[in-house]
């Protein structure tokens, strides 16, 4: 017998506040795991200028909207705030929630809503990636009640800060985002408690056996992180529901998402899908997030606990 656990991520965009707040609640209700959000201040799919809501103020609204899910971004964008500023902004989150919150973490990517705010997106990829690890490391060290001083020579400067309260959370979980096998997973390996990548079952395989290497590498037990699927799903009786369902969803959002996701695109019944996921069990993955956009698909929501996960866990 499995477990297999779920999370919702609904898209910030192109949704209306109500159906945000009516969605996690029903996620909530319905028992799964954990619930998603975002961090984007620019529309990612489709047109750029399409309404989107930040996500802090998004995985604040729910703290007081919901009950038991687990609260998080996936993921925060490092290069938007101060990594200080994030340790504070999400203990103040477990605070509101009870003890809900996870720290998601990496590097960004959206080069259009730097240049558009301003916002400092270094010289690329692998420079990101360098500050994702030293701002992952220092706020690893202020939610477990530890003192920062930053090393010469680094993007921070931090000088002596702690934070008060520490979060309710003993352990207040960090989640990391990606697949890069050298300085991603590596981080991934030093501080994550979750950890969440996109790709086909045979790749899940190689980025979680690289990801077992960085552990050895540290003395952390693989074991200790969550591995989380990214996942695509529409559940109706038929494929072509399903697939007609979704393209009325890409319509509103003003995109065309088709071959390049196939991968993770799981369109029909229940058994299908359950099928689709085991895969992902068998590359070792224990959860999968499901990213769903508006308007979002109270059906799917309520077929994915009530009908595919008994399937996933009797395996």
């Amino acid at each position: 017998m499995t477990d297999f656990r779920f999370g919702i991520l609904l898209w910030s965009q192109a949704a209306t506040w109500p159906e945000m707040v009516e969605a996690a609640r029903r996620v909530d209700r319905l028992g799964y795991d954990h619930l998603w959000t975002w961090d984007h201040i620019h529309a990612i799919m489709g047109d750029p200028l399409q309404p989107i809501y930040e996500g802090y103020v998004v995985l604040g609204a729910w703290a007081a909207a919901t009950e038991r899910t687990k609260l998080g971004l996936l993921v925060g964008a490092n290069t938007f705030r101060n990594p200080g500023l994030v340790a504070k902004s999400v203990t103040t989150i477990d605070h509101a929630s009870n003890g809900r919150a996870i720290l998601g973490i990496g590097g960004a990517w959206f080069e259009y809503e730097h240049t558009a705010h301003g916002i400092e997106f270094g010289s690329g990829f692998g420079e990101r990636l360098t500050w994702l690890d030293e701002s992952a490391t220092a706020m690893r060290t202020l939610l477990d009640g530890g003192v920062v001083t930053s090393a010469p020579g680094g993007r921070y400067q931090f000088h002596e800060l702690e934070h008060h309260p520490l979060p309710i959370q003993a352990h207040l979980p960090i989640m990391i985002g990606g697949g890069g096998e050298k300085k991603t997973l590596r981080t991934v390996a030093k501080v994550a408690d979750y950890w969440n990548v996109a790709g086909s079952p045979d790749v899940l395989v190689r980025k979680n056996a690289i990801l077992a290497e960085h552990c050895a590498a540290v003395g952390r037990d693989p074991s200790s992180i969550t591995r989380t699927s990214n996942s695509w799903i529409v559940i109706r009786d038929s494929v072509a529901e399903a697939e007609r369902v979704w393209a009325e969803a890409m319509a509103r959002n003003k995109s065309d998402l088709l071959e390049s996701n196939r991968y993770r695109m799981f369109f029909g019944p229940p058994g299908h899908v359950a099928e689709k996921l085991l895969e992902h069990v068998a590359a070792g993955f224990d959860s999968t997030i499901v990213e769903m956009p508006a308007p979002y698909d109270a059906e799917t929501i309520d077929r994915l606990i009530g009908e595919v996960k008994p399937l996933i866990d009797r395996g």
